[in-house]
């Protein structure tokens, strides 16, 4: 679903992301772990094209992100780490605005709102406003709005950040519901507890290089997934 090859991000003069090469599998949840400064939020951002890599190709479907710029967006699905809806619209009006910009007819707009919300049990709150929302329900509403335009990769950028036990293992269920419908998602935590519940493999990063990568399984061989990671992070 995505190979990067050689890939490179420098700011000035500090190497971000170094030669980093890898594959993520359609259908998988492919984690990425390290510590701050790592080099995971800028390798969402180019795989987001958010960013553009100083060196290296990403590829979608065995095709290259360069020149293919607008087909691959609209692949893509983004939950950022910070909230960032307009706190003055409901629920309903956030995602009937999001729907537009992706270009949805109307009735398919209406058929999509009424099932994501459904879906992530939202369908209560659909003409409150944002700023009345819970934590956990800001989070799902999130997933809901990455998902309106159909995505087949949906990358997770901290989805559960802020929140308490409890909601996280809501979140976490839903990670499971969406890898269950085929999506491929692209997650990123500082949780290594969620990495080791959710993740069919695991990247880590240390300094901008990729230090491990394999099923959490195989990294957890004789030792906690943790242990492994705390090993590799020194």
């Amino acid at each position: 679903m995505i190979e990067i090859r050689n890939v490179e991000k420098v700011f000035g003069t500090t190497r971000a992301v170094d030669k980093l090469s890898l594959k993520i599998r359609r259908g998988e949840v492919f984690g990425l772990l390290g510590k701050n400064g790592a080099g995971k939020t800028t390798t969402i951002k180019m795989l987001t094209l958010q960013l553009k890599p100083t060196a290296g190709e990403i590829f979608f479907d065995g095709q290259p992100v360069r020149g293919n710029e607008i087909a691959v967006k609209s692949a893509l699905g983004l939950v950022p780490q910070h909230l960032n809806f307009d706190q003055d619209l409901t629920v309903e009006e956030n995602l009937e605005l999001h729907a537009r910009l992706h270009h949805l007819p109307k009735i398919e707009r209406r058929e999509r709102i009424d099932d994501l919300l459904n879906f992530v049990e939202l369908a209560h709150v659909r003409k409150s406003f944002v700023r009345e929302l819970s934590g956990g329900m800001k989070r799902r509403l999130l997933i809901v709005r990455a998902l309106i335009h159909r995505p087949k990769i949906l990358f997770l950028d901290e989805p559960t950040v802020a929140l308490d036990p409890q909601v996280r293992r809501k979140i976490w269920e839903l990670v499971r519901s969406l890898k269950s419908r085929g999506i491929t998602i692209v997650l990123t935590t500082h949780y290594i507890e969620e990495a080791e519940f959710l993740c069919d493999r695991v990247a880590i990063l240390n300094c901008g290089k990729l230090v491990a990568l394999d099923t959490v399984e195989n990294l957890c061989v004789g030792r906690t997934l943790e242990e492994t990671f705390i090993a590799l992070t020194k």
